[in-house]
């Protein structure tokens, strides 16, 4: 009788060892589902660093230009094309990455200038309206400074 018990108990040991259908189709079910959700994480992930690098590249390009603009006399200041519009190619691959508007006035003995940079959705709009309403058009970049 000892015996008997021992090999249910084996027997009952082996039929549990496993797994059945059922629980490697939720299994693989909850795998998915997790998977799902990070998926989605990774697609926002890449489209903020995209964003992200938009801005970067529209902050660079108004203070490349203000740069530009501090080393010129006041002469050449003075002479500057109001507003100037710029369509810019950052990559060099025939498509048009961002537009550039910048705005100098005289004050005396300085100038304000002002640097718009646009991304490449907003070339076809008019200057004067870019100008006006920034925002609206989401500027990238928006930068003023003073030389003197």
């Amino acid at each position: 009788m000892w015996r008997r018990s021992n090999i249910k108990r084996r027997v009952s040991l082996i039929k549990s060892k496993g797994f059945t259908l059922i629980e490697v189709i939720v299994g693989m079910a909850l795998m998915g589902i997790a998977l799902l959700g990070l998926a989605q994480l990774f697609m926002v992930s890449v489209m903020n660093n995209m964003r992200s690098d938009n801005i970067t590249h529209a902050t660079f390009l108004a203070q490349q230009k203000i740069d530009y603009l501090r080393n010129l006399t006041a002469t050449e200041l003075s002479s500057w094309l109001n507003p100037e519009n710029e369509l810019i190619d950052t990559n060099n691959d025939g498509t048009l990455d961002f537009r550039r508007i910048t705005l100098i006035q005289s004050s005396g003995t300085s100038w304000d200038v002002s640097i718009l940079v646009f991304a490449a959705a907003e070339i076809e709009k008019a200057t004067g309206t870019l100008i006006q309403n920034p925002d609206q058009y989401r500027v990238k970049a928006n930068m003023s400074t003073t030389i003197r």
